[in-house]
């Protein structure tokens, strides 16, 4: 039977896009009747926060609020903005951010704007607002990377992020064609999502028992540019798909996710290694990033393009030339089938092995929520204002686990799981 040509008249499903509302109440969050909602989104995405509040309400939320972000107020902030003021941020709202997670507050973020929104604008500027901004949020960010609520994030295909995903094409399209994608990566594109969720979840922690039996003392990469041996941090835990957060709940941070993820040993990695994916990070592309480390720290970096944001990134404090998190991915994931560049790492990093530039996760690491700062530091968990995923595995990569012993077990093979 030949295929039925997609009709972008209605470019988002709404069938679809109410499946990816009640996965993220249901799979992202598990919410728990009573709890509340905090929602961040971009104001073009309403139409999803809608049905968001729709699907809270029915799982027993007492209150859903929302916080919406605009492209064109964030614009004229950098074209209008006082020049004393790019390092200024909202502290008032981080801190109640961070008091209603501490209070059991579930945190759902919805991703959509332009990836390239700042990319005409003032590097030093947008370095600046950066900075303070993760200053600002740190009191918030240390209670999500701990895991102290369920949280999950999603995506809405917004126009202006669509016609970078999909140039040269009606605008209508580009939304329909980065819709269609976003619910395939999502697994929310066919009905039975729920069910498709749980099957995903239990293959991906067959891969972290696997892991986890194996206690690796380190990961050996190679391929093409790389020769890298990163450290496993002392008692680290892998995770991937479905994670215990602090308060009992079950939750997918990332909705799609097709990662398995621990805490690299901070002081323990060398060797070099190259991307092999661009980074879209703040309005730039950052590619062919190339970095060399020596006992942890990155002694040296460069990037065809993009360096001076790359470097700017790497003085943001002691900890950003360090690694936080290592995560494998198989080449044949589905997002890497897909052969898009997302321009966002929610996806992007499900496309390919990555390593996070940054934070560590407490969560993992053995009883990581017993754990404390200076205990998770003693065992290798870096601290950083910024915690940022940049792709290094292609399908030429190896990966071997060293044990405590030396010995060597194959974990990948020209980038599938060995």
């Amino acid at each position: 039977m030949p295929a039925v040509p997609r009709d972008y008249a209605t470019p988002i499903d709404p069938a679809k896009l109410d499946r990816l509302a009640e996965v993220a109440i249901r799979v992202g969050l598990r919410l728990r009747e009573g709890q509340d909602v905090l929602v961040t989104a971009p104001s073009v995405a309403l139409p999803l926060v809608r049905r968001i509040a729709e699907h809270a309400y029915k799982a027993g939320a007492s209150l859903v609020t929302p916080i919406l972000s605009d492209e064109e107020i964030t614009l004229a902030r950098y074209r209008f903005g006082h020049e004393g003021g790019f390092d200024h941020a909202a502290n008032w709202l981080y801190e109640g951010m961070a008091k209603a997670f501490s209070d059991d507050t579930a945190r759902l973020a919805i991703v959509g704007d332009n990836p390239m929104l700042l990319s005409g604008e003032d590097p030093a500027k947008v370095a600046r607002a950066s900075k303070a901004n993760s200053m600002a949020y740190q009191p918030a960010l240390e209670k999500i990377v701990n895991f102290d609520t369920n949280w999950n994030i999603i995506a809405y295909p917004s126009p202006s992020w669509a016609k970078q995903v999909f140039p040269g094409v009606a605008e209508d399209v580009a939304v329909g064609k980065l819709a269609d994608a976003i619910f395939a990566a999502s697994r929310v594109d066919k009905e039975g999502a729920i069910a498709a969720w749980q099957k995903h979840n239990a293959a991906l922690r067959e891969r972290t028992l696997w892991l986890n039996g194996q206690r690796f003392k380190a990961l050996h990469f190679t391929g093409p540019g790389t020769d890298l041996k990163v450290g496993l941090a002392d008692g680290h835990e892998w995770e991937g798909g479905a994670s215990r957060a602090k308060n009992g709940i079950i939750c997918n941070a990332n909705i799609p996710t097709e990662e398995v993820f621990t805490t690299p040993h901070c002081r323990q990695v060398s060797g070099h290694v190259v991307s092999s994916k661009p980074l879209s990070y703040q309005g730039t592309l950052i590619d062919k990033i190339a970095v060399r480390f020596e006992e942890g720290r990155i002694v040296e970096a460069s990037a065809a393009r993009g360096e001076e944001v790359l470097k700017k990134v790497l003085d943001t404090d002691e900890g950003a030339r360090r690694l936080g998190e290592v995560a494998l991915v198989p080449h044949s994931s589905p997002i890497s089938k897909s052969g898009l560049l997302f321009y966002n790492t929610l996806f992007d990093e499900n496309a390919a092995c990555h390593i996070a530039l940054g934070q560590c996760y407490s969560k993992c690491f053995i009883d990581g929520d017993k754990l404390t700062p200076e205990q998770i530091a003693a065992q290798g968990g870096n601290k950083s204002l910024i915690h940022i995923d940049w792709m290094i595995g292609t399908d030429k990569t190896d990966i071997d686990g060293i044990r405590a012993d030396g010995s060597r077990v194959p974990v990948f093979r020209s980038g599938e799981w060995a």
